[in-house]
């Protein structure tokens, strides 16, 4: 029956709305927690209404809805500038070498050299809080950052727990900022990070803590902040906290997403 056709799925219709849902379901973490979540599910009720009034041939509701759909675009691009760009950066970092793949032969190595340099950087991130002195660690993944190390010190020194203790000192010309570690060396001090605007931020949390989450919204490198307040290590990623109380647990994490 004619009427009936709609009704007929092939596989590539099924992998067509598996795919999209796949795509929504991503975007949708993205955005979740920031005030973007109220305007993606705008978006998507809207759609969903077009798509309904097409599937019924109601012509010109469907045209309003189309035209506005095919205008907001724009607007969206503005809106969603972060997102978009964390997107991006989400699908260019994307590791398709699993642990059982074939496409690991490159990184064999990778494990073992972040082994040492990440348990020296949270054991002088441990060291740090016992005194409550602050101090804010960006480590390099995939993206680069070199418009961030032009804001600071160009440094080239091998991780080790006393040179971050030193950076860090209260009274070190070098405390101020960030330090920047790439491939287990420091190559920069000083550095001054994107902070963020977001409105969910707790207030107990400070301006390392707000230049730490801006830096791991723009990009995909990882944070380490040490309150002076509380002496506690904060974990940053993708733009969101992780408290870990346990130092082995931490050391692990970071392990796991460096390689």
């Amino acid at each position: 029956m004619l009427g009936l056709d709609f009704l007929e799925f092939r596989f590539l219709d099924i992998l067509d709305i598996l795919l999209v849902a796949i795509l929504l379901y991503y975007i949708y973490k993205l955005v979740k927690g920031s005030a973007a979540i109220n305007i993606f599910i705008g978006i998507v009720i809207i759609y969903l209404i077009w798509k309904l009034t097409q599937l019924l041939q109601m012509e010109m509701l469907s045209s309003v809805l189309g035209e506005f759909i095919g205008v907001g675009m724009f607007a969206l691009i503005v809106v969603f500038q972060q997102e978009i760009r964390k997107f991006l950066l989400l699908i260019g970092s994307t590791n398709f070498a699993g642990k059982n793949n074939w496409f690991q032969f490159n990184f064999i190595n990778k494990e073992n050299k972040t082994q040492d340099y990440v348990d020296i950087i949270v054991e002088a991130c441990q060291k740090l809080g016992t005194t409550n002195t602050g101090a804010l660690i960006v480590i390099k993944r995939n993206t680069k950052l070199d418009f961030v190390k032009n804001t600071g010190d160009s440094m080239d020194i091998k991780v080790n727990k006393p040179i971050i203790e030193s950076i860090f000192y209260k009274n070190s010309t070098l405390h101020d900022g960030a330090i920047v570690i790439e491939d287990g060396r420091i190559t920069a001090t000083r550095a001054i990070l994107p902070v963020s605007n977001s409105r969910d931020i707790p207030l107990r949390f400070g301006l390392r803590h707000r230049a730490a989450i801006g830096i791991s919204e723009k990009t995909d490198a990882v944070a380490l902040v040490v309150s002076e307040e509380t002496g506690q290590t904060s974990y940053l990623k993708n733009g969101e906290f992780n408290m870990f109380e346990d130092s082995e647990k931490l050391s692990s994490q970071i392990k796991k997403d460096l390689n």
